[in-house]
């Protein structure tokens, strides 16, 4: 997976995340705003309406001085931790 900062402030951060579709991108916005300290978190996925853009770029905005770093860590553990929960029952079930 490959990364690229595209904007951040103290508060905001725009990440594009190269080679994604809307499936990892709901799936990693949905745990962004399980957190109480993110107060938004979306992406956009639409290369022609966007000049030209053909990856999905991720903006995170955080509240109580949380960086939006942190935030975006937290919440990928969080996913990691549900996949593999998801997968341990899966198995069990078959």
């Amino acid at each position: 997976m490959e990364l690229r900062v595209t904007d951040r402030t103290e508060d905001e951060l725009s990440i594009e995340i190269a080679g994604e579709d809307h499936t990892f991108m709901n799936v990693l916005k949905g745990a962004l705003l399980e957190h109480e300290d993110v107060s938004a978190a979306t992406y956009d996925v639409n290369p022609e309406q966007s000049g030209g853009q053909t990856e999905p770029i991720l903006t995170i905005k955080t509240e109580d001085d949380v960086d939006p770093i942190d935030a975006l860590e937290e919440a990928t553990a969080d996913v990691r931790e549900k996949a593999i929960a998801f997968r341990e029952a899966f198995d069990a079930a078959a």
